[in-house]
Protein backbone atom coordinates (compact mmCIF):
# COMPACT_ATOMS: atom_id res chain seq x y z
CA UNK A 1 0.00 0.00 0.00
CA UNK A 2 1.53 3.58 -0.80
CA UNK A 3 1.80 5.80 2.06
CA UNK A 4 1.57 9.30 1.23
CA UNK A 5 2.53 12.41 4.00
CA UNK A 6 0.99 15.37 3.40
CA UNK A 7 2.21 18.62 5.25
CA UNK A 8 0.88 21.93 5.08
CA UNK A 9 -1.54 24.70 7.25
CA UNK A 10 -3.88 24.79 4.96
CA UNK A 11 -6.84 22.42 5.20
CA UNK A 12 -8.71 23.77 1.97
CA UNK A 13 -4.61 22.85 0.37
CA UNK A 14 -4.40 19.36 1.94
CA UNK A 15 -7.80 17.93 1.04
CA UNK A 16 -7.11 18.93 -2.67
CA UNK A 17 -3.51 16.86 -2.61
CA UNK A 18 -5.89 13.94 -0.62
CA UNK A 19 -8.52 14.30 -3.88
CA UNK A 20 -6.26 14.07 -6.82
CA UNK A 21 -4.00 11.61 -4.84
CA UNK A 22 -6.90 9.43 -4.20
CA UNK A 23 -7.76 9.28 -7.64
CA UNK A 24 -4.24 8.49 -8.41
CA UNK A 25 -4.25 6.11 -6.05
CA UNK A 26 -7.48 4.89 -4.70
CA UNK A 27 -5.90 2.00 -1.74
CA UNK A 28 -3.20 5.10 -0.79
CA UNK A 29 -2.84 5.64 2.69
CA UNK A 30 -2.65 9.20 3.44
CA UNK A 31 -1.77 10.84 6.81
CA UNK A 32 -1.25 14.32 7.22
CA UNK A 33 0.41 17.59 9.34
CA UNK A 34 -0.82 21.22 9.72
CA UNK A 35 2.37 22.31 11.72
CA UNK A 36 5.89 21.64 11.67
CA UNK A 37 5.90 19.77 15.23
CA UNK A 38 3.28 17.35 13.81
CA UNK A 39 5.39 16.99 10.84
CA UNK A 40 8.70 15.56 12.64
CA UNK A 41 6.44 13.34 14.76
CA UNK A 42 4.64 12.44 11.35
CA UNK A 43 7.69 11.44 9.54
CA UNK A 44 9.38 9.87 12.31
CA UNK A 45 6.90 7.77 12.78
CA UNK A 46 6.00 6.82 9.10
CA UNK A 47 9.52 5.56 8.45
CA UNK A 48 8.53 3.79 5.61
CA UNK A 49 6.79 6.40 3.47
CA UNK A 50 6.31 6.58 0.03
CA UNK A 51 6.52 10.62 -0.62
CA UNK A 52 5.66 13.81 1.41
CA UNK A 53 4.59 16.84 -0.27
CA UNK A 54 5.85 19.44 2.27
CA UNK A 55 4.64 22.97 1.58
CA UNK A 56 7.68 25.95 1.79
CA UNK A 57 6.16 28.13 4.14
CA UNK A 58 4.34 26.20 6.42
CA UNK A 59 4.12 28.15 10.19
CA UNK A 60 7.57 26.46 12.27
CA UNK A 61 9.26 25.11 8.60
CA UNK A 62 11.66 28.57 8.17
CA UNK A 63 12.46 27.81 4.07
CA UNK A 64 14.35 25.62 3.48
CA UNK A 65 15.82 23.94 6.48
CA UNK A 66 12.81 21.36 6.90
CA UNK A 67 13.81 20.20 3.70
CA UNK A 68 17.33 19.91 3.75
CA UNK A 69 17.29 18.61 7.93
CA UNK A 70 14.28 15.91 6.49
CA UNK A 71 17.04 14.94 3.60
CA UNK A 72 19.48 14.51 6.28
CA UNK A 73 17.75 12.64 8.75
CA UNK A 74 15.03 10.34 6.13
CA UNK A 75 17.30 10.34 2.84
CA UNK A 76 14.91 7.39 1.66
CA UNK A 77 11.73 9.36 1.68
CA UNK A 78 11.25 11.78 -1.35
CA UNK A 79 10.30 15.24 -0.88
CA UNK A 80 8.15 17.42 -3.44
CA UNK A 81 7.54 21.42 -2.45
CA UNK A 82 4.53 22.52 -2.62
CA UNK A 83 4.06 26.03 -2.62
CA UNK A 84 2.38 29.43 -3.92
CA UNK A 85 5.57 31.26 -4.81
CA UNK A 86 6.49 30.63 -8.36
CA UNK A 87 9.79 32.39 -8.55
CA UNK A 88 12.56 30.16 -10.84
CA UNK A 89 15.13 30.60 -8.82
CA UNK A 90 12.72 29.38 -5.87
CA UNK A 91 11.96 26.19 -7.37
CA UNK A 92 15.79 25.59 -8.55
CA UNK A 93 17.26 26.26 -4.99
CA UNK A 94 14.11 23.64 -3.43
CA UNK A 95 15.55 21.45 -5.91
CA UNK A 96 19.20 21.77 -5.37
CA UNK A 97 18.21 21.31 -1.63
CA UNK A 98 16.95 17.61 -2.42
CA UNK A 99 13.79 17.87 -3.15
CA UNK A 100 12.65 15.33 -5.72
CA UNK A 101 10.22 17.64 -7.38
CA UNK A 102 8.33 21.43 -6.78
CA UNK A 103 4.91 21.87 -7.61
CA UNK A 104 3.71 25.46 -7.84
CA UNK A 105 0.06 25.60 -5.36
CA UNK A 106 -1.83 27.23 -9.27
CA UNK A 107 -1.08 23.62 -10.91
CA UNK A 108 -4.17 22.29 -11.80
CA UNK A 109 -5.29 18.46 -11.04
CA UNK A 110 -3.91 17.21 -14.25
CA UNK A 111 -0.57 18.50 -13.22
CA UNK A 112 -0.45 17.57 -9.63
CA UNK A 113 -1.47 13.91 -10.83
CA UNK A 114 1.15 13.89 -13.23
CA UNK A 115 3.25 14.89 -10.75
CA UNK A 116 2.77 12.61 -8.08
CA UNK A 117 2.94 9.78 -10.72
CA UNK A 118 6.35 10.75 -12.17
CA UNK A 119 8.09 11.05 -8.22
CA UNK A 120 6.58 8.05 -7.40
CA UNK A 121 7.96 6.58 -10.56
CA UNK A 122 11.52 7.51 -9.10
CA UNK A 123 11.82 10.52 -11.45
CA UNK A 124 12.31 13.83 -10.90
CA UNK A 125 9.03 16.86 -11.73
CA UNK A 126 11.14 19.76 -12.46
CA UNK A 127 8.87 22.38 -13.54
CA UNK A 128 10.14 24.24 -16.75
CA UNK A 129 10.53 27.81 -15.70
CA UNK A 130 12.99 26.28 -13.18
CA UNK A 131 15.55 24.76 -15.72
CA UNK A 132 17.20 28.20 -16.38
CA UNK A 133 17.53 29.50 -13.05
CA UNK A 134 20.69 30.11 -11.85
CA UNK A 135 22.14 27.15 -9.32
CA UNK A 136 21.74 28.53 -5.59
CA UNK A 137 25.06 29.96 -4.20
CA UNK A 138 28.14 28.27 -2.71
CA UNK A 139 27.36 29.94 0.70
CA UNK A 140 24.04 28.51 1.20
CA UNK A 141 25.23 25.09 -0.30
CA UNK A 142 27.73 25.34 2.45
CA UNK A 143 25.25 26.50 5.39
CA UNK A 144 22.76 23.57 4.16
CA UNK A 145 25.85 21.20 4.52
CA UNK A 146 26.50 22.47 8.12
CA UNK A 147 22.47 22.26 9.46
CA UNK A 148 22.67 18.36 8.00
CA UNK A 149 25.11 17.97 10.38
CA UNK A 150 22.52 18.61 13.51
CA UNK A 151 20.92 15.68 15.07
CA UNK A 152 16.96 16.23 14.89
CA UNK A 153 16.92 17.95 19.09
CA UNK A 154 19.70 20.17 17.64
CA UNK A 155 17.44 21.33 14.61
CA UNK A 156 14.26 21.92 16.80
CA UNK A 157 16.73 24.24 19.00
CA UNK A 158 17.60 26.17 16.17
CA UNK A 159 14.33 26.27 14.50
CA UNK A 160 12.93 27.74 17.97
CA UNK A 161 16.01 30.03 18.69
CA UNK A 162 15.10 31.46 15.43
CA UNK A 163 11.57 31.90 15.95
CA UNK A 164 13.01 34.51 18.64
CA UNK A 165 12.50 31.97 22.21
CA UNK A 166 14.63 31.89 24.67
CA UNK A 167 16.97 28.89 26.49
CA UNK A 168 14.28 28.96 28.93
CA UNK A 169 11.43 28.65 26.80
CA UNK A 170 12.99 26.21 24.09
CA UNK A 171 13.67 23.87 27.50
CA UNK A 172 9.75 23.91 27.96
CA UNK A 173 9.15 23.15 25.16
CA UNK A 174 10.95 20.22 24.71
CA UNK A 175 10.31 19.32 28.32
CA UNK A 176 14.38 19.51 29.21
CA UNK A 177 16.40 21.86 31.51
CA UNK A 178 17.88 25.02 30.33
CA UNK A 179 21.17 23.46 30.93
CA UNK A 180 20.57 20.26 28.17
CA UNK A 181 19.40 23.52 25.62
CA UNK A 182 22.58 25.27 26.78
CA UNK A 183 24.20 21.90 25.68
CA UNK A 184 22.81 21.69 22.75
CA UNK A 185 23.36 25.61 21.61
CA UNK A 186 27.15 24.97 22.16
CA UNK A 187 27.08 22.21 19.59
CA UNK A 188 25.20 23.66 17.65
CA UNK A 189 27.25 27.29 17.39
CA UNK A 190 30.39 24.19 16.40
CA UNK A 191 28.28 22.69 13.82
CA UNK A 192 27.74 25.98 11.74
CA UNK A 193 31.00 27.29 12.95
CA UNK A 194 29.29 30.17 14.46
CA UNK A 195 30.65 32.51 17.60
CA UNK A 196 27.03 33.57 19.08
CA UNK A 197 23.23 32.96 18.79
CA UNK A 198 22.65 36.12 16.52
CA UNK A 199 25.35 34.54 14.26
CA UNK A 200 23.82 31.06 14.15
CA UNK A 201 20.56 32.68 13.42
CA UNK A 202 21.94 34.90 10.76
CA UNK A 203 23.16 31.61 9.19
CA UNK A 204 20.35 29.56 9.27
CA UNK A 205 18.61 32.21 7.22
CA UNK A 206 20.71 32.37 4.62
CA UNK A 207 17.92 29.04 3.99
CA UNK A 208 15.30 31.45 4.28
CA UNK A 209 12.83 31.55 1.05
CA UNK A 210 13.79 35.16 1.34
CA UNK A 211 17.18 35.45 2.83
CA UNK A 212 17.21 39.09 3.63
CA UNK A 213 14.32 38.81 5.98
CA UNK A 214 16.51 37.20 8.82
CA UNK A 215 16.31 38.89 11.74
CA UNK A 216 18.43 38.46 14.53
CA UNK A 217 17.68 39.16 18.29
CA UNK A 218 18.76 42.75 19.89
CA UNK A 219 20.59 40.68 22.67
CA UNK A 220 22.29 37.50 22.90
CA UNK A 221 21.83 35.27 25.51
CA UNK A 222 24.53 34.00 27.37
CA UNK A 223 24.98 30.28 26.73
Amino acid sequence: MTTLLIADDHPLFREALRGVALRLLPDARIREAESANALYALVDAEPDADLLLLDLNMPGVQGYSALVHLRAAHPQLPVVMVSAREEPEIMRRALDHGAMGFIPKSSDAAILAAALRQVLDGERWIPEAALGASPMADEERAIAARIRELTPQQFRVLQMLGAGLLNKQIGYELGVSEATIKAHMSAILRKLGASNRTQAILLAGRLLVDPGSAVAPGEDEPG
